[in-house]
């Protein structure tokens, strides 16, 4: 067995068709077939039901699509970590989430820079899930975010929760409190930021909006945060928004803290498990010690 038996199995499978699997493939139907018969002669299992229209899978086809997409995924990223380690000039590419620039992250890669000037340092603005695909492809080294999927390739690690802030005009009636909690917002109109976009906002924010507390007609979904803050500022509604972001001045907006402890925006540094790179672990030791200077409250990494 061989890792294009894998790869003509899995389009197969995923197409539920040799003449459509063959088309992704480029290659012509009969050889596939006579793969597909020598990848389950070696296993001594059928791994579809060729009388289903379209094409279906076996227990036993199941089973193994499962695992193949795993191996093949593995091997492309074992290629691509390979192909880096033995590259002369180092690049450290983070991928990251808008609002993680608002934070300690900038302070972070100048001291990274500092440490190691030989490492070019490259940027990109990702979703978290677009995060996730580009450490699998090799593009990125590490990615912030601020949700955490379970992409069992790849190591995450919660850095620290994030309190949350409730933004409102300057006039708004709550204004005058020093801390509020949900049930003062439950009759106001909350702007949230949409789950397809930006997931990992749209948790944690229908978490510190449930419909008995601060009912559906109150929700209100705009594109992002900086949305969000504008329309605060005319008055159209309040938002939450993660503690850092409060170094966003506008005009007639205020800040106030969400005093629940159990709501907040987590912080996430996710990276490849097979990555046995140096410089992720001194990116990893520059966060901690920041965090220990500053007293910010993080969560304390385990042993790896």
């Amino acid at each position: 067995m061989e890792l294009r038996h894998l790869r003509y199995f899995v389009a197969v499978a995923e197409e539920k068709s040799f003449s459509r699997a063959a088309l992704r493939l480029h290659i012509s139907q009969p050889p596939l077939s006579r793969q597909i018969r020598q990848l389950e002669e070696d296993l001594g299992m059928v791994l579809f039901v060729r009388a289903s229209r379209p094409l279906a899978l076996t227990r036993a086809g199941r089973f193994f699509y499962h695992h193949a997409v795993q191996l093949l995924a593995s091997a492309l990223e074992l290629k691509t970590l390979t192909r880096r380690i033995g590259q002369p000039g180092r690049t450290l590419s983070v991928g990251l989430v808008t609002s993680t620039l608002y934070g300690l992250l900038p302070l972070i890669l100048r001291r990274f820079r500092a440490a190691l000037p030989q490492v070019a340092i490259r940027l990109q603005e990702m979703t978290p899930a677009e995060q996730g695909q580009a450490l699998t492809d090799g593009i990125i080294d590490v990615g912030f975010g601020r949700l955490s999927d379970g992409n069992v390739r790849l190591q995450q690690r919660t850095l620290r929760q994030e309190p949350l802030m409730v933004a409102m005009t300057a006039h708004h009636p709550l204004a005058g409190a020093a801390t509020l909690t949900l049930h003062d917002l439950q009759t106001e109109t909350l702007l949230v930021y949409p789950q397809a976009p930006c997931p990992a906002f749209a948790g944690p924010q229908r978490q510190a909006s449930p419909t008995n507390v601060v009912t559906p007609r109150h929700i209100v979904e705009v594109g992002g945060f900086q949305l969000a803050l504008a329309l605060v500022a005319a008055g159209e509604g309040i938002t939450l928004i993660p503690e850092c972001l409060q170094c966003l001045q506008r005009d007639e907006v205020i800040y106030r803290p969400l005093g629940e402890e159990h709501l907040f925006s987590p912080v996430v540094m996710s990276t490849r498990r097979l990555d046995p790179s140096d410089d992720i672990r001194l990116l990893l030791t520059l966060i901690y010690q920041l965090y220990d200077e500053r007293n910010i409250p993080h969560i304390k990494p385990a042993a790896e």
